[in-house]
């Protein structure tokens, strides 16, 4: 219902300094807390999912999706009378609620292992849920925070705007996502993380109960829309909506093309973000910082440079040309929208506004262009619609420029529009034409090419498995896992090959090479996540057959490796290889020390362990080198770079293999073929479940 404009209670005098400080203290600590719950939460379920990058894309749809829920609730609630009241009774519930699942969790916000899933139907449905217990009532009421203190602090301070205090709030979300792989991550476990920021949230609920005490102490508030004027314009909030959507979109989409060269660490999550909230603070601090015809040469110039890249270029200069650009596209989305903020009068509607275009762009990324397109389109997608509403705004808000400069920025920036749309259909095009299959699921874009010789399964932009097309060939091992590589040579020098039938376990289907290896009598067990590498590797179109033409039995289970491997007894695996890979990178996860214990227990007394490490941009050798002399193994190391002219399906290759038995790599043909295992440096520390340091590898 509509209230009365305030006026401070008789016989009280506001202190302006005390009240500027707390809001600024309150936004600042909430702004901090949203963020680094994200980094934190997302690590530790990562493992729990795959390892895949998909699973940092949902955890931040569901943080955009609670946000806007928030700002929804501010935009609610101020419009009500006995607003503070119903704000602490619900910051008293948030901070039960924490207190209660620490009697029953590791941290108030860290679950238990009972919650781990057990299939790998719906995991986006999964994760929402996960999320929703674990944090989604404390990260609620902080997404309520920024916009109702700006609104109490405009109505309490009339004629001073409150948009300084948007920027601070984006200070404190930079801060939280910059320290937490620097500062956090290496020094603290997921468990002390966890129990630190739920120390965190109680103090903030200190401080906003402070701050709606304060409210009280106010007859009422006055009625923001009758306060404010008319209220903008549909067309207006159509474009806050857009603008933010695209700015989303954006974020998601360069964050899944770092993580999916490199990998799905906290480093390359907040890099991305951190520049996104950092075009925020930018934006919001000042029209200043802003100009259009400036920011259309910067986004143009980041375009071409991102356009030129190929997988070849060093994953140093990738993350650099694509933190450039989506600083650039960034910008100009939260530049405009800054010139679009309207009085504030209306400040919790613009801020609900600009949420539910963050949720529309992460609802677009996760749930329609998995629907809608085979392959990662949506970047495209967000170029392009980025150039066109910079041609809208430029007729919507003409740029204050002379006008003969006017003329050649609006038609550089028109002649930009049309060049990235035609881009984008044409890639829609070039995407449907060029494969024999193409489709895509949670865990990636997988699809099937073929030359005169072979079928090929491709993931991402990485190549995954090879198998000839002539009948009389088809068993014939392939690509990484050819006779003269290192697996190959590891196989066939194995006492058991041959002689006695051999249990083979394989983290990683692809298309089922390494089943060529089986004979009568053998079991090859293969795990793997992905329905559409599981149905390819078994027959689905007629590409591969090496699953139906082993003579060994093989079974295949669904479901990420470690937590399959976690549920079983133990197997008894006389060699049990690692060959998991989402697109170009192994999941963290799987790399531990602890992990390697989970396959140990798994291994024969005389098994061998293979871990598969060929990757462009991280040397994984002192990663495994360091686990084995943890666990007391023998380890060697087998890179095969030069592959005969006769095999034009194998590749060079790079396998680890550690054993409980030392004299099995002592046979003569492994023993010439390893690596001298001087070449690099293993002053690391032992990665675990609670740390890794990808900075440490990288080529």
């Amino acid at each position: 219902m509509p209230v009365a404009n305030s006026r401070p209670l008789p016989g009280i005098q506001p202190r302006p300094v005390f009240g500027m400080m707390l809001y600024a203290t309150s936004i600042f600590l909430s702004a901090f807390l949203v963020f680094q719950v994200q980094p934190i939460i997302a690590r530790y379920i990562l493992p729990w999912f795959g390892g895949t990058p998909a699973v940092w894309s949902t955890v931040i749809l569901f943080f955009q999706v609670l946000l806007t829920g928030g700002y929804a609730y501010a935009y609610w609630l101020m419009r009500r009378a006995r607003q503070a009241r119903l704000h602490l009774t619900l910051l008293s519930v948030s901070s039960a609620v924490l207190l209660l699942l620490l009697m029953f969790w590791p941290s108030p916000i860290t679950p238990g292992p009972e919650w781990k899933p057990v299939g790998i139907d719906f995991p986006g449905v999964r994760i929402f849920l996960l999320l929703a217990v674990s944090v989604g009532l404390p990260y609620f009421m902080l997404a309520t925070n920024s916009p109702l203190q700006q609104a109490w602090f405009g109505r309490a301070n009339p004629g001073t705007s409150p948009y300084w205090l948007y920027a601070l709030s984006n200070i404190g979300s930079l801060l939280a996502l910059l320290s937490y792989p620097f500062l956090v991550e290496p020094w603290l476990t997921l468990q002390q993380q966890g129990l630190l920021w739920s120390l965190g949230y109680l103090c903030f609920a200190l401080l906003a109960g402070c701050a709606a005490l304060r409210s009280m102490r106010v007859e009422a508030v006055q009625d923001a829309d009758r306060s404010a004027g008319p209220a903008p314009a549909a067309f207006q909030q159509i474009l806050w909506i857009a603008l933010s959507a695209t700015a989303s979109v954006m974020l998601l989409a360069v964050t899944s093309k770092m993580t999916q060269e490199v990998a799905a660490v906290p480093f390359l999550w907040v890099l991305p973000l951190a520049i996104y909230l950092l075009s925020f603070v930018l934006a919001f601090s000042g029209e200043g910082l802003y100009s259009r015809p400036v920011f259309t040469v910067l986004f143009s110039l980041a375009s071409a440079l991102v356009y030129s890249l190929t997988p070849l270029t060093a994953i140093i200069w990738q993350v650099c040309a694509y933190s450039f650009f989506l600083f650039a596209a960034c910008m100009i989305a939260h530049g405009e929208l800054y010139r679009l903020r309207p009085d504030p009068g209306h400040l919790t509607r613009f801020y609900l506004m600009v949420s539910i275009g963050g949720a529309l762009g992460g609802l677009f990324v996760n749930l329609a262009a998995p629907n809608m397109f085979s392959g990662y389109l949506e970047l495209y997608l967000g170029w392009a619609a980025l150039a066109v509403l910079m041609a809208v705004l430029t007729f919507y808000r003409p740029t204050a420029l002379a006008p003969r400069w006017r003329f050649l920025h609006d038609g550089w920036v028109g002649a930009l529009a049309v060049v990235l749309v035609i881009f984008f259909f044409y890639g829609v095009a070039i995407q449907h034409r060029e494969a024999l299959f193409r489709e895509r699921d949670f865990y990636g874009v997988v699809r099937v090419d073929a030359d005169e010789q072979t079928y090929k399964l491709v993931h991402g932009i990485t190549f995954h498995g090879t198998q000839y097309r002539d009948p009389g060939r088809r068993l014939v091992p392939t690509s990484y896992f050819w006779d003269g590589g290192g697996f190959g040579l590891l196989m066939r020098n194995h006492p058991k090959y041959g002689r006695e039938p051999m249990r083979v376990g394989v983290l990683g289907l692809g298309i089922g090479v390494m089943a060529a290896y089986g004979n009568g009598g053998d079991t090859y067990r293969f795990y793997e996540i992905s329905p559409i590498v599981q149905k390819l590797a078994q027959g689905h179109g007629g590409f591969f057959s090496f699953l139906h033409d082993t003579p060994a039995r093989v079974e295949v289970v669904k479901g990420d490796a470690r937590i399959s491997l976690e549920n079983e007894v133990p197997q008894a695996y006389d060699l049990l290889a690692l060959d998991v890979f989402s697109s170009d990178a192994i999941p963290v996860h799987l790399l531990t020390l602890e992990a390697f214990e989970l396959y140990l227990r798994h291994l024969a007394p005389e098994g061998i362990l293979i871990v598969h490490i060929s990757n462009r941009h991280l040397d994984l050798r002192p990663v495994v080198w360091k686990i084995g002399q943890a666990l007391g193994l023998r380890v060697i190391s087998l890179n095969v770079l030069k592959i005969p002219e006769n095999q034009s399906a194998a590749r060079p290759s790079h396998f680890m293999a550690l054993t409980r038995n030392p004299a099995l790599f002592d046979q003569p043909d492994i023993a010439a073929a390893a690596d001298p295992m001087e070449n690099f440096s293993t002053d690391i520390r032992l990665w675990t479940d609670n740390y890794s340091n990808l900075f440490k590898v990288l080529k």
